[in-house]
């Protein structure tokens, strides 16, 4: 686990492993989350990148009257 620093500007350097990782970019914009006591960022990506990010999920589960 890598450790980073709040900077005097409230910045932090995203380690060169988790970058590679994810393949974020400069310039990136990411939302922000307060879960708990923790903070996460997740990555905006293009409504076009999201295209079949679910392909094989099973859909064959009980649903209720409402949520056909």
């Amino acid at each position: 686990m890598d450790t980073v620093t709040l900077s005097p500007k409230f910045q932090v350097v995203i380690p060169q492993a988790i970058r590679e990782a994810l393949q974020l970019k400069a310039g990136e914009k990411m939302r922000v989350l307060r879960y708990g006591d923790r903070v996460e960022f997740i990555p905006v990506r293009p409504i076009q990148e999201m295209r079949g990010f679910l392909r094989g999920m099973d859909t064959r589960i009980e649903r209720e009257d409402d949520r056909l």
